[in-house]
């Protein structure tokens, strides 16, 4: 799939930083639920380190650092400066700002446990989207299977999933002190790897949530312009533009096929992964996916940036959760949530031009 969270070389640096720079940095250690900062609005550092500055400008005083996975207080987004690029979104919070493009907004919403699974055409289950900032996980069959997880577990850091990722739950369980958890994996493209996880942190999602928009209008198309100025996808019913965003398309030229194409199969979630072993990718749990050329190119739900507006990815075009969601909803034909998947077969589906304005 062409995706990318961050390369295999870029993934294998940062991860022994974690693991062998303990002196100047906190350890990634597990956490629960209720440790998370309380605030309306929270913020997820995606990877790595960066400055807090006193200021939103790159050249301001740093006043301090926060690290891969560290959760900030998220008060307000201003416009800042960071001299050529396209994204100048800055966050405050308490301790300075933060240039905004790898701060996912997250959530802390805890859930009250689903007791019984409910029966569906493919057995137990249900879909259910990461409410929390992140959630660690309690591997059922080690070693994982995928490369993120593989790399995470060899260097004893804890396995997680993360705001806004789709999953698929298929049995539950209260332990000895009454916690309940949830059995955790993907239904789509996934080699087998399992979990379990507090319950707590999914939501079930109901069918009420992917009803179609405007599933009797058959005149739908998409238009993604990926010139570097741009980055932007509009959704239009004949010649009228019923919905826009901004999006990350491949950081390579070509690597997001200009033409246009035909969504040939859409999937409420999937695991993705490609590449080689020195630039890959590989990521959970991505939502609200459609696929649209015959080498794995999708329109889908990104949590591991804030970037929307700059290339970002290794083809895919990125788009935050609310806007893929829409945009999954929206496109023609409709997908139950029982399956979560539908691969098109006829003429009916929604066409995709990527151009470049």
């Amino acid at each position: 799939m062409s995706n990318k969270y961050i390369s295999r070389r870029e993934f294998l640096k940062l991860s022994a930083f974690g693991a062998g720079s303990l002196a100047i940095r906190p350890f990634l250690s597990s956490s629960n639920l209720d440790d998370f900062p309380t605030a309306d609005k929270l913020g997820r550092v995606c990877y790595g380190r960066w400055d807090l500055k006193a200021r939103p400008d790159h050249d301001a005083e740093t006043v301090g650092h926060v690290f891969d996975d560290e959760i900030v207080v998220w008060q307000r987004e201003v416009v800042g400066r960071w001299p050529f690029r396209n994204n100048q979104k800055w966050i405050e919070t308490p301790n300075g700002f933060l240039w905004g493009a790898y701060i996912q907004p997250v959530h802390n919403q805890l859930n009250e446990p689903v007791i019984e699974i409910p029966q569906t055409s493919i057995g137990p289950g249900m879909w259910v989207d990461v409410t929390v900032p992140y959630v660690d996980l309690q591997m059922i069959n080690p070693p994982p299977r995928h490369a993120f997880f593989r790399d995470r577990y060899e260097k004893n850091l804890p396995l997680r999933f993360y705001y806004s990722q789709i999953l698929w739950v298929d049995q539950v369980r209260t332990l000895d002190d009454g916690r309940i958890q949830y059995r955790v994996t993907e239904k789509y493209g996934n080699r087998g790897d399992i979990f379990w996880a507090d319950a707590r942190a999914f939501r079930p999602i109901t069918p009420d949530e992917v009803t179609p928009i405007n599933p009797q209008i058959e005149d739908k198309r998409i238009v993604v312009d990926v010139s570097r100025e741009r980055q932007a996808l509009s959704c239009f019913e004949g010649n009228s533009e019923v919905y826009y965003c901004r999006v990350s398309s491949g950081q390579l030229d070509g690597s997001t096929p200009l033409g246009t194409y035909s969504i040939w199969r859409k999937l409420m979630s999937i695991h993705m992964e490609g590449g080689t072993a020195v630039a890959g990718w590989d990521v959970s749990g991505v939502g609200w996916t459609n696929l649209f050329t015959s080498n794995g190119v999708a329109i889908h739900s990104t949590y591991w940036h804030n970037n929307f507006g700059e290339p970002e990815s290794n083809g895919c075009v990125n788009v935050a959760p609310q806007d893929a969601k829409w945009i999954f909803r929206w496109t023609n034909p409709d997908v139950k949530p029982d399956p979560g998947e539908y691969t098109i077969t006829d003429y009916t589906a929604t066409k995709v031009s990527v151009i470049r304005a």
